[in-house]
């Protein structure tokens, strides 16, 4: 019997092979998108002493969005997090796709963040 694969531990997988690879520093921290089903989350993380330093999502109040799920949400996380992210000092991160595609969702958080001023 052949086992159907879950598309979320597939997922999980080419994650942990991207993190193998890619650390964020405290000059230069990674910036991690997750997506749900109805929402997006975006963090900057300082891998070196583990603390998240700048995070946003479409449940904030600061997100108005008429949808949460689609890329004009997207891109209000994106621009939210770049915007917190000047305020601590950040100018330059490190893109963790978390596993998806850069496509979507994924790809407008990043290029609200880069219009918004963040480098990477």
């Amino acid at each position: 019997m052949i086992k159907k694969a879950d598309k979320n531990e597939a997922r999980r997988k080419r994650h942990q092979r991207i993190r193998a690879r890619l650390t964020g520093t405290g000059e230069r921290p990674r910036l991690c998108v997750y997506r749900s089903n109805k929402h997006i989350y975006a963090q900057i993380i300082d891998d070196v002493s583990g603390n998240t330093l700048v995070a946003a999502s479409t449940l904030e109040d600061d997100a108005k969005a008429d949808k949460t799920w689609n890329k004009d949400a997207a891109k209000v996380v994106g621009e939210l997090i770049a915007g917190r992210a000047k305020k601590k000092g950040i100018e330059t991160v490190v893109f963790d796709r978390g596993g998806y595609i850069y496509h979507g969702r994924v790809a407008a958080v990043a290029d609200a963040a880069r219009e918004a001023g963040l480098n990477f």
